[in-house]
């Protein structure tokens, strides 16, 4: 199944230091999910989206989850083509 960039609003700290932590993300239905830890961080590639930036290993709702924060800043997620 071919996967693409979702792009996605998220809601963030940004430390003094200018390190940038995502708390939350609203998915493309308008459902808003809260990231209860970042277990990660790391330069890194979306090989099935074709893109790179910070991933961000994230648990949400007892799933983790790879965010990724591209140097356009702007974040998104690996979903199905069309999503």
């Amino acid at each position: 199944m071919e996967r693409s960039k979702v792009y996605i609003d998220v809601t963030a700290k940004f430390s003094k230091e200018g390190v940038f932590t995502p708390k939350s993300f609203r998915w493309t239905d308008g459902s808003v999910y809260e990231m209860q830890s970042v277990k990660d961080i790391r330069r890194a590639a979306s090989l099935k989206a074709g893109s790179a930036g910070t991933g961000y290993a994230c648990m949400t709702d007892r799933r983790e989850s790879c965010h990724y924060y591209e140097d356009s800043n702007m974040c998104f997620l690996e979903g199905r083509a069309g999503a």
